[in-house]
């Protein structure tokens, strides 16, 4: 990586990129070429390392065997984070300082079986305590996202993603890469969480983070979140609050995995996810088990502020990036238009997989941010997810 660009700040790297490529992504979305034939891709794509995560177990061995697996990725990564914090000045430095100093206060803040998986993980990684905070604080606000639900002609449900992360966070111009994105896809794992022997949910994670971004309740319902900001600001400002000493508000990962982990259905996961007070705004993108069972709950940090159904959304789908969806996306970063433009030439009678993948491999619905495009099937419970690499020409984000 260039040296230069490396230390520029962050805000002046934003600019030089939305001066570069802002001509690329509008003419992207003007000229959609919707990708056909790529499903299923390359099988070295897909993700196969996979971890029991074993609910029975106390929460502070849970992670042991990923812990220690994947702690020299896990510190690359949060080394990579911390510089990009110091880029900021002053504040940046300053939330650096207090996570090393306050730690392991930190967790006294958090729910007790969270609080002792982070201590968990720490031993077994050999990364200090406030690291490991740090690392699960990064993905709560910095994820950008494509997410739809859709129905096939016989009403079954099926649910698919791509996970943008990384954005902003050191850009490389000899390779056109963002830094943290190529950090983050070698720990992609899959993890299939267990109760008494059995499974109550698998998600698609990056390894060593605690919550729940992408996830299957097999036969129940399916879950994605995605980032939203408002005009009261991001999960930074959540963040600062927490770190500041207010802790009533939940962490977006920690109430996702609640859900999962106690949500007897679509309606009771639908009721927690609109009620709960959160440490940053957010999108849910929840689907069931019957036809028409899909809803993206839009949400600031407090209040549920809109629940839109499938069936006014367009009847036989739903889909979100990070933007709400009664407002025009911005011209710099529409998602949205490109996919529902493969949607409809896709069809309801091509509704699975295939037709999921396809649609989310057309640029710029994928971009350089893309780290994984995850597809899910409630009936049944499977979950594939591929690691995406979006190839030149292709926008930022």
């Amino acid at each position: 990586m260039s040296c230069g660009l490396q230390r520029m700040r962050p805000i002046l790297l934003v600019l030089l990129t939305l001066d570069v490529f802002s001509s690329l992504s509008v003419a992207q979305v003007l000229n959609v070429t919707c990708s056909t034939g790529l499903y299923p891709p390359d099988p070295k794509s897909k993700v196969t390392e996979t971890y029991v995560i074993d609910l029975d177990l106390p929460p502070s061995q849970r992670w042991n065997e990923l812990a220690k697996a994947k702690s020299s990725q896990m510190q690359s990564l949060v080394d990579s984070f911390i510089t990009f914090l110091e880029d900021f000045g002053t504040i940046g430095q300053d939330i650096v300082n207090l996570i090393d100093k306050e730690g392991v206060d930190l967790l006294n803040g958090l729910p007790v079986t969270f609080a002792e998986e982070i201590r968990g993980i720490s031993l077994a990684s050999g990364m200090n305590i406030g690291q490991v905070v740090l690392y699960n604080l990064f993905y709560e606000f910095s994820d950008f996202c494509t997410s739809i639900i859709s129905e096939d002609l016989s009403g079954e449900l099926f649910h698919a993603r791509n996970l943008d992360f990384g954005l902003f966070f050191g850009w490389d111009i000899k390779n056109k890469t963002w830094e943290m994105t190529e950090r983050l896809r070698p720990l992609i794992v899959i993890l299939e969480w267990r109760r008494t022997g059995q499974t109550v949910f698998k998600s698609v994670s990056y390894a060593g983070y605690t919550g729940i971004l992408t996830a299957v309740k097999p036969k129940l319902f399916t879950l994605t979140i995605n980032e939203r900001g408002d005009k009261h600001g991001s999960g930074y400002i959540g963040i600062l609050k927490w770190l500041l000493g207010d802790r009533n508000e939940t962490w977006l990962g920690f109430l996702t995995r609640n859900v999962l982990e106690n949500a007897s259905g679509f309606t009771q996961a639908k009721t927690m996810l609109e009620n709960t007070v959160m440490l940053a705004p957010a999108y849910f993108i929840l689907g069931g088990n019957k036809s028409g069972e899909g809803v993206v709950i839009t949400r600031d940090r407090v209040d549920n502020l809109d629940t839109w159904t499938m069936r006014n959304a367009s009847n036989w789908y739903i889909l979100e990036t990070n933007y709400d969806h009664w407002n025009t996306p911005p011209f710099i970063d529409d998602r949205r238009t490109p996919a529902h433009v493969c949607m409809q030439r896709m069809g309801q009678i091509n509704v699975g997989f295939s037709g999921l993948f396809n649609v989310l491999s057309t640029r710029p619905v994928l971009n350089k941010g893309t780290t994984y495009t995850a597809l899910m099937r409630v009936s049944t419970g499977q979950l594939e997810t591929y690691i995406q690499n979006c190839q030149d020409p292709c926008p930022p984000w």
